[in-house]
């Protein structure tokens, strides 16, 4: 049951990390990325091409260090965001959704056709774990967690100072009003395509981590399900805040393996190929109830209050302290579901 756990845990914070990186677009920049899915890809083949054994049929085999891989996953996912963005972060709203979903589409259907790259359909195995040492007396997933835990701290620790800053402060107010933003002298598009590049990366550094702790990636392993997936997690647990990305992770992972432990365990072999819909549905079921119930979120963004602002006694009374209420959000914020 232990092993189980730290798979499961292991696998929970890495997209616990993807996640982090679509907030940064969506829930501080108000960037409707619906090409996750691409993303990931990309950092986990560039860290299996860096670092992977050496293998006939595909390039590859370079055996890098395992820092120089995932740091290679980064950069690949960055310039593939940049590349990508240039054209399309003057789109807004649906038109960006379409594009992105085109740009996970082409890079999916670049890693199967282009096998000389990655394999094709046959993918990349042998991908190496990080060369840690086997603890004694614990499972050998223990060091990977240990591992992911410290890189999911370090990317949620860089980007509460990122957002908490200037740099942050001029996100949030091209997400709530990019005219009046520009009036004020901010390059909304420079600002757009910086979030996009660094959120893509984190996304790409997941893929990275991925590709290590499972050993083998093909085409398949990144399918638009993964997209839907993400943004399941980042709903759930609260746009614009890095905590609620990390919690609706955790927790929408939990439901996406029990109900799939639970086909299996339930339902009788000739239905249980029908789980996949299944668990799909329910995902569905739980993003209604939540877009209802708490439509920012179990943990929404912050309420943010200017220290040069006033406010009413009977406003404060109606609204309460900034801090009491975990979904509440500064006045003039966004719902969830639109930017």
């Amino acid at each position: 049951m232990t092993d189980y756990l730290v798979f499961f845990a292991i696998q929970a914070l890495i997209y616990a990390v993807v996640c982090l990186g679509l907030n940064l677009q969506w829930g501080y920049t108000g960037l409707f990325n619906i090409g996750v899915a691409g993303f990931f890809l990309v950092g986990a083949y560039a860290f299996a091409i860096l670092c992977g054994s050496p293998a006939a049929g595909h390039l590859g085999g370079f055996g890098l260090p395992y820092v120089v891989g995932l740091v290679g996953a980064l950069v690949a996912a960055a310039v593939v965001a940049f590349v990508a963005g240039m054209p399309t972060l003057r789109l807004r709203e649906d038109y960006l959704a379409i594009v992105t979903i085109g740009i996970g589409s082409v890079l999916q259907l670049i890693a199967l056709n282009t096998g000389w790259l990655t394999g094709g359909s046959q993918g990349i195995s042998g991908i190496p774990r990080p060369p840690l040492p086997q603890w004694f007396g614990v499972g050998r997933n223990v060091p990977m967690l240990t591992l992911v835990v410290l890189i999911v701290l370090v990317v949620y620790g860089a980007l509460e100072t990122m957002v908490r800053s200037p740099w942050g402060r001029v996100l949030k107010a091209i997400r709530e009003d990019e005219t009046a933003a520009a009036s004020l002298g901010k390059n909304a598009f420079a600002f757009r395509l910086q979030s996009f590049v660094i959120g893509s990366s984190i996304m790409g550094l997941g893929g990275a981590l991925y590709a290590s702790f499972i050993g083998y990636i093909s085409p398949v392993d990144f399918m638009p399900l993964l997209t839907f997936q993400i943004w399941a997690m980042l709903v759930v647990g609260g746009s614009g805040n890095n905590k609620g990305a990390v919690l609706g992770a955790v927790l929408m992972w939990a439901v996406w393996t029990g109900s799939g432990s639970a086909a299996q365990a339930l339902l009788p072999p000739d239905w249980q190929v029908k789980g996949g819909a299944a668990q799909i549905i329910l995902i569905g079921l739980i993003l209604m109830l939540m877009l209802i119930l708490r439509p920012r979120g179990l943990i929404g963004e912050e309420r943010v209050v200017s220290h040069e602002a006033s406010v009413s006694p009977a406003r404060r009374k109606r609204e309460g302290p900034a801090d009491s209420k975990p979904g509440g959000v500064a006045a003039g914020s966004r719902p969830l579901g639109r930017p």
